[in-house]
């Protein structure tokens, strides 16, 4: 027995999308035997831009239902019933939702038109369901009402019942073992199953093949089905686009962290929430007074001449200069960290300042205590070839850091022997050195030192 439903709804967000009408008909196969349809008080303002999609406002809904008030009515019609949408996730989600802020689990098999019609209708250019029904000649009488939408459906699932392999095809996609009932309408299944089990990066495009999200992982296969099982709100209208999926092994982690970092930025992905903010550069630089005495100080990298670091917010250049301050006794009216207007004892007190500013300390022995810490900054500046595994067993994946500085990622071919910059750099794919690359990098070392 199959139920076959549509909903319309407030359209605010799965957790606050609250159902307007809701429109069932009960089918054994042949006919359908049974329907429930009602208008439903959502007890909230419908949108402006939704009245105008389905004709349903305020005052419609003003003396129809709750949804608590018809709730035994729609769980008594669906019971030991195959759940049927076209987009079967956002209705199924919708109404277990509903059901979960009343206190019942509503849990039934589902079947998505969408999929079922790619699979044995294949080779149209769209199957949302307005266009469905058009090329395969369905009419749909009140179209964005939860009636209409319903009976054109049922028309649509009886054709599809017609076609020789939809027994199967059916079978196959309610087998508990399978993740037909997870994977997004206009995902092909074959897509999924060719995702390798391997680390790397992943990008989900929709129907025009524009990217709109990218992600990394050690288990690319398990990534890409943890989104499709993920119930949040925002991996819900993520999944709803995505037709396709592409991927790029990356070997290692670290790469993969990489790869990520440079997609995102490339390709800006709608999405993407982190790493998509344009992040200033600040130079660390060092420049003498009239009376001699060297300076520390930072600002944008546009107005500064021969940084000694760059780094990519005010707070991690003052963390610097703090350190430098610390270590080699600095004043911090002298590496922009106090005003020089102002006194203060307290504060050099704080800093372990030797006292400059009362000449305490000579001006060439301050200078050579600025210049030890110059020179601390550039001794980290060293270039290093990192290895890391491989997308293959015949090369390496390799992180190039030049003064200290991210370069890029590559593979290279195990036998290839390193001497010199020249020869790594025809295998380098060149990038541009981010805080997030900044960030990754760091970390990296960091943990890599810790295990030497």
């Amino acid at each position: 027995m199959y139920c076959i439903i549509d909903i319309e709804t407030t359209g605010n967000g799965l957790k606050g999308n609250k159902i307007t009408e809701i429109s069932i008909f009960k089918f054994d196969g042949n006919q359908v035997v049974d329907e429930f349809t009602s208008l439903v008080n959502p007890e909230c303002p419908i949108p402006y831009f939704i009245t105008g999609l389905t004709g349903i406002n305020d005052e419609t809904v003003r003396n129809a239902p709750t949804f608590a008030a018809i709730s035994h009515e729609v769980l008594e019609i669906t019971a030991n019933s195959v759940f049927i949408a076209h987009s079967v996730n956002f209705d199924y989600g919708v109404i277990k939702e509903e059901f979960r802020q009343l206190g019942v689990d509503f849990a039934r098999k589902k079947l998505c038109t969408v999929r079922l019609s790619r699979k044995l209708i294949p080779g149209l250019q769209s199957y949302s369901l307005g266009k469905l029904c058009s090329a395969v000649g369905i009419p749909i009488n009140d179209r964005h009402r939860a009636r209409g939408d319903a009976m054109a459906t049922v028309t649509l699932f009886q054709q599809l019942l017609q076609k020789p392999e939809a027994e199967t095809i059916i079978k196959t996609f309610l087998n508990s073992r399978s993740q037909e009932a997870t994977l997004p309408p206009h995902l092909d299944r074959k897509t999924v199953d060719a995702i390798p089990q391997k680390p790397g990066i992943y990008y989900f495009l929709d129907q025009k093949k524009t990217i709109i999200y990218v992600g990394k992982a050690k288990n690319l296969k398990k990534r890409v089905l943890g989104h499709f099982y993920d119930k949040s709100e925002h991996e819900i209208k993520l999944c709803r686009e995505v037709a396709y999926v592409d991927f790029e092994l990356s070997g290692s982690e670290l790469i993969a962290l990489l790869m990520e970092s440079a997609a995102i930025k490339k390709y800006w992905p709608k999405y993407n929430r982190a790493q998509k903010r344009r992040v200033r550069p600040y130079g660390i630089f060092t420049y003498e007074d009239r009376r001699g005495i060297l300076h520390l100080g930072y600002g944008p990298l546009s107005k500064t001449y021969n940084p000694i670091k760059v780094l990519y917010s005010v707070t991690d250049c003052r963390a610097v200069l703090t350190t430098l301050c610390h270590t080699f006794t600095l004043c911090p009216k002298y590496c922009q960290l106090l005003d020089s207007k102002l006194s203060c004892p307290k504060m050099n007190n704080h800093f372990g300042c030797s006292g400059l500013c009362k000449t305490a300390l000579d001006v060439s022995e301050y200078n050579s205590s600025v210049n030890q810490a110059v020179a601390s900054l550039e001794n980290h500046s060293e270039t290093l070839y990192i290895k890391e595994k491989g997308r293959n067993v015949e090369e390496d994946a390799i992180l190039y850091l030049k003064n200290g500085e991210y370069q890029g990622f590559g593979f290279i071919p195990k036998e290839t022997t390193i001497t010199t910059d020249a020869d790594i750099e025809p295998f380098v794919q060149l990038q541009e050195n981010t805080r997030e690359t900044q960030m990754i990098v760091a970390s990296y070392l960091q943990k890599k030192s810790a295990f030497i």
